[in-house]
């Protein structure tokens, strides 16, 4: 009881220090850097994956899929892999084709995210979210992942120490998850704005699943900038917290994770093509638990997070998969052959 008394007195008077900062994404490092064959008629080099965030999703595939449909079914967190979702009332046939992400070379940072959304140029209000193809898993192990897009499995069952998409050493980018967050002080986007009067906000999405859109500011400059949301209820003053405890064990460490953008188009503004760029996200945040040296590794003596966890992944991957899945499907039933009247057909024609 005394040793917790004293942890509680250092936290209450030291709370402050305890604040961190990461990056929780940066799109420069989601450069395509691996070709995963479409199948067999396949024949290009042409990188279209990102080794690093790589996703097979054939295990949740079912049994009627043979093994060289299996072997295709993989996607990963690359630029041009990321969807953008319009509006119900913008989801024309026009809008949806012009709109999409592209990886844009970047003096400054050598390839960053670029972004073309094509709003309804009619007045009315409008949004679109730029989200990742997947769900970001918190809970995916490491595992080496192969030229040709095959992952290997992972040295042990279930999440043993840094998971996939988290900064694998201190201070290093994320790749869309940060564990041990408790309160949020501080968020700030780097992007590129030319002039547009749209709206921004980032999308964060917590352990417990809900999604929470933090307005940053709106596109009105030139060039590279950064778009800080500071916490209206971020209390500063220790003193004035609501102090709790809470079990240090068995509790799972809270952690949020990268939902995406939503670009938000006022119906006075300008419709039509808008474009933008994005560098990277970053967040200051309080830590949840604070790193102490225990006397008993109560976690390597009941193993209760790991079980825990271990099911909350299977059950990440299933979702993931069978959304993914079903894309497969769709794009296996799509039209190959090139319109009738069209230049590719008359050229095949000759």
């Amino acid at each position: 009881m005394k040793k917790m008394l004293i942890l509680v007195v250092i936290a209450m008077l030291a709370g402050p220090l305890f604040a961190e900062e990461a990056t929780l994404i940066d799109f420069t490092l989601l450069k395509a850097d691996i070709h995963v064959s479409l199948g067999e008629n396949d024949t290009s080099d042409t990188p279209n994956h990102n080794r690093q965030t790589m996703m097979d999703f054939s295990s949740v595939a079912g049994g009627s899929f043979t093994t060289q449909q299996k072997r295709v079914m993989k996607t990963s967190l690359a630029i041009e892999n990321w969807e953008v979702e319009l509006a119900s009332s913008s989801r024309t046939v026009e809008n949806i084709g012009l709109s999409y992400t592209k990886e844009a070379p970047s003096k400054q940072f050598e390839t960053v995210m670029g972004v073309r959304v094509h709003f309804p140029v009619e007045p009315f209000n409008s949004w679109a979210i730029v989200r990742p193809p997947f769900e970001i898993p918190a809970f995916e192990p490491k595992a080496k992942v192969n030229d040709d897009g095959s992952i290997d499995p992972p040295d042990s069952d279930g999440i043993t120490g840094t998971s996939r998409f988290e900064a694998q050493e201190e201070g290093q980018p994320a790749y869309g998850v940060v564990k041990n967050v408790a309160v949020i002080k501080s968020v700030a986007v780097n992007v590129y704005g030319l002039q547009f009067p749209h709206g921004l906000s980032t999308i964060l999405i917590d352990s417990r699943g809900i999604h929470k859109n933090v307005f940053m500011g709106y596109l009105l400059h030139d060039g590279w900038g950064e778009l800080i949301w500071n916490n209206p209820a971020y209390i500063q003053e220790v003193r004035n917290r609501d102090i709790r405890l809470y079990p240090l064990y068995p509790t799972s460490t809270p952690f949020v994770k990268f939902g995406g953008f939503l670009l938000q188009r006022d119906a006075a503004r300008e419709g039509g093509d808008f474009i933008t760029y994005f560098k990277d996200v970053r967040i200051i945040y309080d830590k949840a638990v604070l790193d102490v040296d225990r006397d008993i590794d109560d976690e390597a003596l009941w193993n209760i997070i790991l079980t825990r966890e271990t099911a909350r992944k299977v059950w990440e991957m299933e979702r993931f998969g069978q959304t993914q899945v079903l894309r497969y499907l769709e794009q296996q039933k799509q039209a190959s052959e090139p319109p009738f009247g069209s230049p590719e057909r008359q050229q095949e024609q000759q």
